[in-house]
């Protein structure tokens, strides 16, 4: 590992964009700390404290603290997330937009700004909302999140400015780790945001257990159970199902083509972490607003639609299942994949093409997305299952062990085909390169 990590700064393109990516972050951290103007610190943290379950809370986890301390960077980049999603499902709907996407880099950069301008709106809404909720609420002492001094218009208008220039910072900070740096920007944004309280709560977890809240031995299970989890998600973040494909012989002027045989890559978690994000959104909307609501059997639902509980449970997993196949559908179509297939004379063994071979794909997408959202509920159950089972508080859900652990290996992919590109050693041990005439291959 260390002769890996030596040989990673020894290439001068990618010593820079690592130094880049990581100043890139330095400055999103910074910006987490800058508080917006009229907001009473410790009154809005008591309030904060209070919300527990609620979809503050959800999306705090996200932006490192940010919007628990409503800083410039409070809403993240949970706008972007959200447009760039919409933007997906428009470009399914609108033939217009479906066109752009297969236009290349002019259609894409359209798409992208079309995105951008989503991006603006809903931070523009969301900042609105913002301040308007931050002036009904209160510390449970009483005392108000809101400066009794500041207007009214004039507060809205300053945060709404605030967070929405925020957004759009880390917007272009994304990009710039994208264009100048290594890894996914925007997703190393919300990756730093989650990674950022692990400390605090590797601290609190040494504290509950030298106050006896919590047994060493309990723990210790508990730690064990996490490293085996992340290994369950790394083999299935890495998971696919090779669909054979033999590509048929034929004559192109005095050349014989195909003869070939290929696969068709399926992944087995296609939809990626999206479906317990949304699962998570849609179940906080319920609990946030009837905490607001002082009726007695209102408050017994809003405790019931609490992360932990049991009816809380059944509707996640239910809506990981619904959101796994509604993307997958969106992102694959077996009968375009089939006829791709037959344009280019191939063909699954066994399988005639045309209807056949879109009927064979779709019922292996099925059974794999089937797998897929069953591995995802049991990710994000498991934190519950295990509170209930030890009695030990998690700082962090599944949905955040996801991103952490996908976002982690997509960094290493990235860093491991610089590293080969460049004839060094990656952090795949199991990959040997052998040199040819100058010219170097891959032996698994």
């Amino acid at each position: 590992m260390w002769a890996t990590i030596q040989n990673i700064f020894r290439i001068e393109e990618l010593r820079e964009r690592i130094i880049f990516t990581l100043f890139m972050l330095f400055v999103f951290r910074i910006g987490a700390h800058i508080p917006t103007p009229g907001i009473d610190g410790s009154a809005l943290t008591a309030f904060f404290e209070a919300q527990q379950g609620s979809i503050l809370r959800f999306f705090d986890m996200f932006t490192g603290g940010a919007l628990a301390r409503l800083t410039v960077f409070a809403l993240g980049v949970m706008p972007y997330i959200s447009a760039s999603i919409i933007m997906q499902l428009l470009t399914v709907v609108f033939p217009y937009l479906e066109r752009l996407s297969k236009e290349g880099d002019a259609g894409r950069r359209k798409i992208t700004a079309y995105t951008r301008y989503g991006t603006i709106v809903l931070s523009l809404v969301q900042g609105f909302a913002i301040s308007v909720g931050l002036e009904s609420m209160a510390a449970p002492d009483g005392s108000p999140v809101v400066i009794s001094t500041m207007d009214t218009w004039g507060f809205r208008a300053l945060t709404v400015i605030t967070l929405t220039a925020g957004t759009a910072f880390l917007m272009w900070v994304g990009e710039q780790i994208n264009e100048r740096g290594i890894g996914n920007g925007i997703s190393l944004l919300i990756f730093a945001g989650i990674v950022v309280d692990i400390p605090g709560a590797i601290i609190n977890s040494i504290q509950l257990v030298q106050t006896d809240q919590l047994a060493p031995l309990v723990l210790g299970i508990v730690a064990v159970l996490m490293v085996v989890v992340i290994f369950a998600v790394i083999y299935m973040e890495t998971a696919y199902r090779k669909i054979p494909v033999q590509y048929a012989k034929r004559m192109q002027g005095n050349r014989m083509y195909g003869g070939q045989s290929s696969h068709l890559p399926l992944k087995i978690n296609s939809s990626g972490v999206i479906p317990p994000i949304f699962a998570s959104s849609i179940l906080a909307f319920p609990a946030t607003i009837t905490g607001f609501i002082a009726v007695p059997w209102v408050q017994a639902v809003s405790g019931q639609l609490l992360p932990g509980r049991l009816l809380y449970s059944v509707l996640f997993v239910i809506m990981i299942f619904f959101f796994c196949f509604f993307y997958t559908a969106i992102q694959f179509n077996p009968v375009k994949i089939a006829e791709e297939m037959k344009r280019h004379g191939g063909y699954i063994p066994g399988i005639r093409p045309g209807k056949k071979t879109a009927e064979y794909v779709n019922l292996v997408l099925t059974r794999l997305t089937f797998g897929g959202a069953v591995y995802l509920s049991a990710v994000c159950i498991l934190p519950s299952i295990l509170f209930v089972i030890f009695n030990v508080p998690f700082s962090f859900g599944g949905t955040a062990l996801l991103i952490v652990v996908g976002v982690g290996l997509d960094l290493v992919n990235q860093i491991e085909a610089h590293l080969l590109n460049q004839n060094y050693d990656g952090f795949m041990k199991k990959t040997k390169r052998r040199n040819y005439g100058g010219t170097s291959a891959l032996r698994l």
